[in-house]
């Protein structure tokens, strides 16, 4: 029978003791488990299994000042991002809570906004706190770490930093034969904004891609971003640039999807269809991508998994599972969808 806690009463504390007393094991044995300490190597896998549904069923939650004064371990990571509630940093930061909490970790988050002195000061706060290591989200680490760092979207090869990297050359063919596929030629492009981490990075692996496969670029073509918008005005004033210089092209390669999306009712207002008239490709598949009209068509970073995997990755290290990768490669994907069209036969 379930009992129902009344308004205002304490919640029932479950002890280690009482886990081990429920299972008839000794409470170092349960202990050794839940905190994953090395002992646990020598206990069955049948009773780890045993042990851990026990305390789920249980719903016991860990003392953590008790675990942390025993251990002399905050179990604090600190998180620096540029932005947090735009829709590339908060999918990442999803995946990172996700993976932390499953194991009874803390973060704290910081953002920078591209301020060097906010970063340089943040840094040393997160330090001060105790974090016992560092994940980066788009933001690029100037100087090697005195804590294990895991740098998603890094690109600078340093000691102490585990670099989450896309593989832009794989996604920049993905994107660039889908449009050679349906017979586009002049192809309009959106360069990232320098400050963002991935911005060289991507547009080097397009233009090396582009010279494989013969697609001319165009410079009266290439639009350069240099605000910092997490909405759909970032790409908008930029799509009027192109559309002013008064260049005819059949496609758009914008450097995210929210610039994309911004590009897109440019275009709509200057009396283009999307894609009769113009396809648009995108970069990310946030979110909302598959829900505006027309649906984006994209090249996909798994995002969520990106903070998950950059959260195991640090935590293995912190815990001294495995020596670390300098870099971590992750897969793109390509989504077509309403955005792109066959180019316009008339041109």
């Amino acid at each position: 029978m379930v009992q129902v806690r009344k308004l205002g009463q304490k919640p029932t504390v479950i002890t280690l003791k009482a886990v081990a007393q429920h299972l008839g094991l000794t409470p170092g044995t349960v202990s050794a488990v839940l905190n994953d300490s090395p002992s646990a190597r020598s206990i069955p896998q049948e009773t780890k299994n045993r042990i851990r549904a026990a305390a789920k069923e249980l719903n016991y939650r860990p003392n953590f000042f008790a675990r942390t004064l025993r251990n002399k371990r905050t179990y604090t990571i600190g998180v620096i991002a540029e932005e947090i509630g735009d829709s590339y940093s908060s999918p990442i930061i999803s995946g990172i809570e996700q993976y932390l909490r499953e194991r009874n970790y803390f973060f704290l988050t910081v953002v920078h906004r591209h301020d060097t002195a906010l970063l340089s000061r943040y840094s040393q706060l997160l330090w001060e706190r105790g974090v016992e290591g560092i994940i980066t989200v788009d933001t690029t680490v100037q100087e090697a770490p005195s804590l294990p760092t895991v740098a998603i979207a890094g690109h600078k090869r340093m000691r102490g930093v585990t670099n989450i990297i896309l593989d832009h050359e794989k996604a920049a063919q993905l994107a660039l034969r889908h449009l050679k596929d349906l017979r586009h030629e002049r192809i309009a492009f959106m360069r990232g904004n320098p400050v963002s981490s991935d911005s060289k990075e991507r547009w080097e692996a397009i233009c090396r891609v582009a010279a494989q496969m013969d697609l001319r670029i165009d410079p009266d073509l290439i639009v350069q971003i240099d605000a910092d918008d997490p909405t759909p005005r970032l790409g908008y004033p930029f799509a009027k640039q192109l559309l002013a210089r008064q260049k005819p092209f059949t496609a758009l390669f914008a450097y995210n999807d929210i610039s994309a999306i911004g590009a897109i009712r440019a275009l709509q207002e200057h009396g283009l269809r999307v894609p009769q008239d113009v396809s648009v490709v995108g970069f990310d598949d946030i979110p909302g991508a598959a829900f505006y009209s027309p649906s984006l068509t994209t090249v996909r970073q798994p995002l969520n998994r990106m903070g998950e995997v950059a959260a195991q990755s640090l935590l293995d290290r912190i815990e001294g599972k495995k020596d670390y990768p300098s870099e971590i490669a992750i897969e793109p994907e390509f989504v077509a969808r309403e955005s792109t069209a066959n180019a316009p036969r008339s041109c």
